[in-house]
């Protein structure tokens, strides 16, 4: 199966931030494809920060042969840095791509002669919804998936080998291969398979990413189970196929409908002196004790922030601890509330814990964030502290823990 599909992707271990935002400490791949045919697609380009290693796949995989078509699913640089080098270096090839795509080209590519709107005249040929494109006895159809995450953004299956090539869809953080050293070979490649820990890296990739967009992931999960596909190929991670890919597609199914995928609290804290942070402990050894099945303890100072909103999705239950600061909230408390709103952080039961040595604030900002949130409900009692935690203070925490797991 899939002989005629060809990976041709690169990884990189060089990289710190990826989006220049996120921690990356085991690499990212760039993934593309070749299909082989009486017409030869190459499925998207690659970083250009690692150009030269996936032209030297490319040339490879083509073995003296001149490619028909670069399909350019997604125009984000890490995907399509390579496009003008690509069609210079073969004047036959077309672009295919969506007429949002096409408009995007001069943005990144100011000096590229295009001619046409997808026209014979021109290199570009414009695809939307429905379009198939025949490479003789494969044939991609297109899928528009504006908004996952960008609104050029199109998906295609493939008919004959039965794949998605899904663009950022099921994609995750890390490098395929811990040397960053892979022959080139096809999608039976052995590192593609069904025991790939997929989830963890997944989960931090698509809410950071993709996590705003759940009705537009809903509307392409819709499209493609009306599909018999046996292989979906993103352009970041491994290929998935069998229970893997099973697994990949219930998960979306749950996060992009922004439902807890787990049972378990998140308390996240902002401390600076240490007693919040003292408070964030005790309490959640106190859910603990009371029997919450999961309780992750995070401090936002220090944590990365990525993860932490990661859990803050992962789990129907949150909750928020902060010193006051300049008569407000100590800032990372107001990033990460910033960070769950515009992620379109909805469905989830929140308890809020303020710290004020002389007149508490935190409080009163937390909970104007999170009212602004779509169905979140804040539980009762909000806990006021006065710099450091007393017996007091430890009851009304045993309270708020209570409420949490009612």
């Amino acid at each position: 199966m899939m002989n005629s599909i060809k990976y041709i992707g690169v990884d990189d271990l060089d990289i710190d931030l990826f989006e220049s935002q996120y921690v990356v400490p085991e690499g990212m791949s760039y993934n593309s494809y070749l299909i082989e045919d009486d017409k030869i697609a190459i499925m998207d380009t690659a970083d250009r920060r690692k150009g030269a290693e996936w032209k030297k796949n490319l040339t490879a995989a083509l073995a003296g042969r001149q490619p028909d078509y670069l399909v350019a699913h997604h125009m984000e640089p890490d995907h399509a840095s390579l496009i003008a080098e690509v069609l210079e270096a073969y004047p036959d090839l077309k672009l295919v791509c969506s007429a949002q795509a096409l408009k995007m080209l001069p943005n990144f590519f100011p000096s590229l002669p295009l001619k046409g709107d997808g026209g014979s005249e021109g290199r570009v040929l414009t695809v939307k919804e429905g379009d198939t494109l025949s490479l003789g006895s494969h044939t991609l159809h297109f899928i528009a998936a504006p908004m996952v995450y960008w609104p050029e953004v199109i998906m295609s299956y493939e008919s004959t080998e039965k794949v998605l090539f899904a663009a950022d869809g099921f994609g995750k953080f890390g490098a395929l291969s811990p040397e960053g050293k892979k022959e080139m070979v096809n999608v039976q490649w052995s590192m593609f398979n069904e025991t790939f820990d997929w989830p963890c890296e997944a989960r931090r990739y698509y809410f950071n990413i993709c996590g705003k967009y759940g009705v537009q992931v809903q509307n392409v999960l819709k499209k493609a189970a009306a599909l018999d596909i046996q292989a979906i190929c993103p352009l970041h991670g491994p290929v998935l196929v069998g229970e893997a890919m099973k697994e990949a597609v219930r998960l979306y199914d749950i996060w992009s409908r922004y439902e807890p995928e787990s049972e378990g609290v998140l308390v996240a804290y902002a401390s600076i002196h240490g007693g919040t942070a003292a408070a964030a402990q005790r309490l959640g050894e106190i859910l603990k004790e009371k029997g919450a099945k999961k309780v992750v303890v995070s401090d936002l100072s220090r944590d990365d922030m990525a993860e932490v909103i990661e859990d803050a999705f992962r789990y129907p239950n949150i909750v928020v601890m902060a010193a006051s600061y300049d008569a407000g909230v100590f800032p990372v408390m107001h990033d990460f509330l910033y960070h769950l709103q515009i992620k379109n952080y909805q469905k989830r039961r929140f308890g809020i814990v303020e710290n004020g040595s002389w007149a508490p604030t935190a409080g009163r900002v937390m909970r104007e964030m999170i009212e602004a949130m779509k169905d979140c409900t804040i539980v009762e009692p909000l806990v006021t502290i006065r710099s450091r935690m007393k017996p007091a203070d430890e009851a009304q925490l045993s309270l708020l823990a209570d409420a949490i797991l009612a």
